[in-house]
């Protein structure tokens, strides 16, 4: 049997890029272009063909002849157009597939579009203002999904994790006794001292207990313990879903067809809901201890006397508007922990600010809905 053997070696090899210059007959020279000019070829011989060809190119009255050209590509044609000074020579000899090539490369750049800009401020201002569209879709989507499994979960009771509930209610209610009483207690001390303080130069020391009842079962009192709510539980339900999120278990929920809003978001707005007011009336109760400790060694008062004045002082009006701002203020610090805790990506970087984002978002939104508040009942409570 024959066999063949491919040599390298004796196939054809491309006739090399040529200049030849040569007279014209009519007392004129021409230079005659050969051999193909194109990449491969031309690439060991690029650098000395463009400079003898631009060092030609300064004779205006040469004739450039392409006609004999055995192949002619961009980087030949870039080639010479460079070399000649990005214009044609006044004496050319081409053929009309030559004309396409050059002419892609003679046609003039496109005009540059001037974008206004805008000025730094509201450059400044946009990304942040994108950001909080975002964030606002993405919270109402979260509201809609929570309606309607609201209306599922009217018809299936037996969707509601009550387990679930009872952990978060013991996680964010009984766990926080400890800190929210050590604060309330210190902040009833600090406004205690600072009231009976200003009140003896008056000779009011007795009004220390509507001070102190008013603002504490009002205002301070829910105040104080949702900033320490969102802070500690808050914080704690936005790395809970940030961590399933970083370790795909919420896309395991889905795959079996669990709803998200329904195992993990909803029985925490409950249980928030649920012991949120017993938080407050517990801080409250620490505040005005502290309280009535720093009146008793500043002003002399006695604990039974203040515990008596507290009633006439305080309005019962007083303690429903304190207690519901904490159903409301539980309700919000537990939306927007999830809604915080499932955006976040599958990165510990988006864990960690994702977690910050939500607190401050939190605190910030309970001050703003309590001054709502504020201003809403101004005169609940109050005239006697």
């Amino acid at each position: 049997m024959a066999e063949f053997v491919l040599d390298n070696a004796a196939q054809p090899q491309p006739p090399a890029p040529e200049l030849r210059q040569e007279s014209d007959g009519e007392g004129g020279t021409v230079l005659r272009l050969l051999g193909e000019w194109s990449l491969l070829p031309l690439r060991p011989h690029f650098e000395a063909l463009g400079a003898r060809v631009a060092a030609l190119a300064r004779d205006e009255g040469l004739s450039w002849d392409l006609r004999g050209l055995a192949r002619l590509d961009n980087a030949g044609a870039l080639l010479l157009w460079q070399a000649w000074g990005r214009r044609l020579p006044r004496r050319l000899l081409w053929l009309p597939e030559h004309e396409a090539l050059f002419g892609h490369l003679a046609a003039p750049p496109l005009p540059r579009v001037r974008r206004r800009r805008l000025p730094e401020g509201l450059a400044v201002l946009g990304p942040r203002l994108r950001h909080l569209a975002e964030h606002l879709l993405d919270a109402t989507r979260l509201l809609g999904q929570l309606a309607l499994d609201l209306v599922q979960l009217a018809r299936h009771p037996g969707l509601i994790a009550w387990r679930d509930i009872s952990a978060h209610i013991y996680r964010s209610g009984a766990q926080a006794l400890g800190i929210t009483a050590l604060v309330g207690f210190l902040v009833g001390v600090t406004l205690s001292y600072l009231s009976s303080r200003q009140l003896q130069n008056f000779g009011a020391d007795i009004y220390v207990v509507n001070i102190l009842g008013i603002s504490v079962w009002r205002e301070l009192g829910p105040l104080l313990a949702a900033i320490l709510v969102a802070g500690r539980s808050g914080s704690a339900m936005t790395a809970q879903l940030g961590v399933m999120r970083v370790t795909q278990e919420l896309d395991a929920l889905s795959v079996m067809g669990i709803s998200h809003t329904i195992r993990l978001v909803l029985p925490k707005l409950v249980a928030l809901a649920v012991a949120m007011p017993l938080i407050v009336v517990w801080t409250s109760c620490m505040v005005l201890l502290g309280g009535m400790t720093a009146a008793r060694a500043t002003l002399g008062l006695e604990y039974l006397q203040f515990l008596q004045s507290l009633p006439a002082a305080v309005p019962p009006a007083n303690l429903w508007l304190g207690l519901s701002k904490a159903v409301v203020f539980g309700l919000l610090i537990a939306f927007v922990a999830c809604h915080f805790g499932l955006r976040i990506k599958p990165n510990s970087e988006s864990l960690g600010a994702g977690t910050t984002e939500s607190v401050v978002s939190a605190i910030t939104l309970v001050i703003i809905v309590d001054a709502l508040f504020a201003v809403t009942f101004s005169h609940t409570g109050l005239s006697r």
